[in-house]
């Protein structure tokens, strides 16, 4: 395998890489329809630093795919021969391989360059090429090598992203499974990772998690989107005080309130709008600069659903992000909401009132609270204080709805 003791990491920073794809082909070109050759470009700042080609066979439209992938040579002619027969057949080991035989994508002809030539790197340049280029019915095809070159790291790249070994020569990556799915979701956290804490090895044995007391993950950044997707709750949180009056919530109905726990479903309008103000108060500490932290298990609730809320804008509103952000400093701590659930809260007890096999866990009477040291959970506790010292102005009023 490639030796990685000799790569710097310190300048490998994943948030800079972005993709280019290159595929061109004749309009009425018959050779094309069967086969398309993807030249795929990792660029850091703009500058080339990876390039690597992606085959794609279609089975469907191939008049005879062995035939057809043999003809681009080098690594694709050797997956023909092993894949199809000479008729452009699924041979019989093929079929028992994969899950759904058919489709291929045929990763090879990688050139990298320092500090870049790191497994992960080329497994989340992979996955990313596997995302675009296919759907679940494809088997992605990768070199079986190990001698220290470039195709070595193809080779350490399928193995980060659940490759089985199909010969001597193939690595097979079948995307009807779930397994490539969430090794690809491990590869796509480790290089996230990467890139906020500048730490190479994250996830390594030498990893020591007091490294990473007193790291701020309320970034300027961050407050501002939680900001947002806590008033973005809020506006709903209200409008639904107003619509629903004292009827019960219903989770067939939807809505917020329908999303809490099913113990709170039948809490009257009054418990209503202290929780609509629980996200008041969570976005006041968030745009005054203040520190955000719940103070009775309403505001741990709501700041539960502000975390989950702003993880959504980030990933489905990226230009309403972005606008919210405008002028402020970036940090590599950036959006990272699992911190924020992990540091923000001393426990996450309100989430097993999610849990219906836990049904009177907020008993106070019960044995379980007691026992475990919870309080608080029963939805008449909601809203009082953990700390009468910290507890909020009983004169702050309510947002009109």
């Amino acid at each position: 395998m490639t030796n990685q003791t000799t790569r710097s990491h310190t300048k490998a920073d994943p948030s800079t890489l972005t993709l280019e794809f290159r595929h061109a082909h004749r309009l009425i070109d018959p050779a094309a329809e069967g086969v398309q050759t993807w030249h795929i470009s990792l660029l850091a700042d703009d500058e080339t630093v990876a390039r690597v080609r992606a085959t794609r066979g279609l089975y469907w439209k191939a008049h005879n795919l062995h035939e057809r992938i043999a003809d681009e040579q080098s690594f694709p002619a050797v997956v023909a021969e092993q894949l199809f027969d000479a008729e452009g057949q699924f041979t019989p080991e093929y079929e028992d391989f994969v899950d759904l035989p058919g489709n291929v994508l045929v990763v090879d002809d990688l050139h990298i360059a320092a500090p870049w030539d790191d497994p992960w790197i080329v497994a989340g340049l992979t996955s990313s090429i596997i995302d675009r280029l296919t759907d679940n019915q494809y088997a992605v095809v990768l070199p079986r090598v190990s001698d220290d070159t470039e195709a070595a790291l193809l080779t350490e790249a399928a193995v980060l992203l659940s490759a089985e070994p199909f010969s001597d020569e193939l690595l097979i990556i079948d995307t009807s499974l779930a397994a490539p799915e969430e090794a690809a979701h491990r590869v796509r956290e480790q290089l996230r990772s990467r890139a906020r804490y500048d730490r190479a090895e994250f996830f390594s044995e030498d990893w020591d998690e007091e490294d990473d007391e007193g790291e701020e993950v309320l970034t300027a950044r961050t407050r501002a989107v939680l900001h947002l997707a806590l008033q973005q709750l809020s506006d709903k949180a209200w409008q639904e005080v107003s619509t629903l009056g004292e009827q019960p919530a219903q989770r067939s109905a939807g809505g917020l309130f329908g999303s809490l726990p099913r113990v709170t479903w039948h809490q009257d309008a009054a418990w209503r709008r202290q929780m609509a103000r629980a996200f008041d108060d969570l976005a006041a500490d968030c745009a005054s600069g203040a520190e955000v932290e719940p103070r009775c298990t309403g505001e741990e609730m709501a700041l539960h659903l502000g975390i989950a809320r702003a993880q959504e804008l980030t990933r489905n509103r990226p230009r309403l992000v972005q606008d919210s952000v405008a002028g402020l400093p970036e940090n590599r701590a950036d959006f990272d909401w699992d911190a924020c659930s992990d540091v923000l809260f001393q426990d996450h007890d309100v989430l097993m009132l999610f849990d219906n096999s836990l049904d009177g866990i907020e008993d106070p009477q019960g044995d379980i609270p007691q026992s475990l040291g919870m309080v608080n959970l029963a939805p008449s506790d909601w809203f009082s204080a953990f700390d009468p010292e910290q507890a909020r102005d009983p004169d702050r009023g309510f947002r009109q709805p």
